[in-house]
């Protein structure tokens, strides 16, 4: 008499609320790293792009202070060694941090995306693990627009160094010669552009950069919010042809078409906002050297 074994199966991936935990953990791993990566890696990469940094933000902040002052001294358009190179230094700076932070954007985005199709099928989970993922998407979704600000904020300063490396200026308690610097300049921008011909190089490549600082920034938000317009017709649609009997499928789509068009809104503003100072940027620019920007 014959027995026949059973055949074995083999286990597949696990699963824990819906969710694929060998991915998600992956992903969150990935996460986790890429979050340390933005803190300690721009400045060393950056300086060895640029043939040296400096010793931490004081040691920027000094050398800044006093190649700037040269620059105003000089009276060139020209920028002198020491301030290009920490305007090169610091557009790399940026450049690390805009890579990291949109991979990380990419990382985040996947893991929510995983997040919210287990969610469509939590139907039938317990009301304890679906607010777990509930929370879970959630706090994925808050860092994904918190990089998002981060890519935002670094194209930025990548491609308009120059305005903002002068963020770093001691402009509230500044000395010797980086006070008459910073009173030269608020003087000039105070009437300027009608400052009778006396306006001196440096200010006009001052105002002219940060036009450039802010007009990066109306492009990318104007870019930002009408993705997010777009991509909140879409779940709008899609809650449109849901079923009706389909209620858990209908509240995801529902609640990700009114967070895209509240992004989209508060984005809108910021390129609303931006591209009038890029228009007009000598105010802003004034309101920046006096310490109220």
């Amino acid at each position: 008499m014959s027995t026949t074994t059973p055949p074995t199966t083999r286990p597949g991936p696990s699963r824990t609320a819906g969710v694929p935990v060998r991915t998600a953990t992956v992903l969150t791993a990935l996460a986790v790293a890429l979050g340390t990566a933005f803190v300690l890696a721009p400045a060393p990469v950056a300086g060895s792009l640029s043939g040296g940094g400096y010793d931490g933000r004081r040691g920027l902040e000094d050398h800044l202070s006093a190649s700037f002052a040269d620059y105003w001294a000089a009276g060139e358009r020209g920028f002198p060694p020491g301030l290009r190179h920490a305007v090169d230094y610091w557009s790399r700076y940026h450049l690390v941090k805009a890579v990291v932070a949109a991979v990380l954007l990419a990382v985040l985005l996947a893991l929510g995306v995983l997040l919210r199709k287990a969610y469509l099928r939590a139907g039938g989970l317990t009301a304890g693990r679906r607010a777990a993922l509930a929370s879970a998407g959630a706090v994925v979704t808050a860092l994904a627009l918190f990089s998002l600000a981060l890519v935002m904020a670094n194209v930025q300063g990548t491609l308009a160094p120059f305005s903002s490396l002068l963020s770093m200026l001691p402009l509230h308690a500044p000395h010797g010669e980086l006070a008459g610097t910073i009173a030269g300049i608020t003087e000039q921008l105070a009437g300027y552009p009608d400052a009778g011909g006396a306006t001196s190089p440096p200010v006009e490549v001052m105002v002219s950069d940060f036009g450039r600082y802010h007009a990066v920034q109306a492009a990318a938000a104007t870019a930002v919010a009408l993705t997010a317009a777009a991509m909140s017709a879409v779940s709008w649609r899609r809650f449109a042809a849901a079923a009706a009997r389909d209620r858990w499928t209908r509240r995801v789509l529902r609640s990700s078409g009114l967070l895209r068009a509240l992004l989209a809104a508060a984005v809108a503003v910021i390129a609303v906002a931006n591209t009038a100072t890029a228009a007009d940027p000598a105010p802003a620019l004034l309101a920046f050297f006096e310490g109220g920007w």
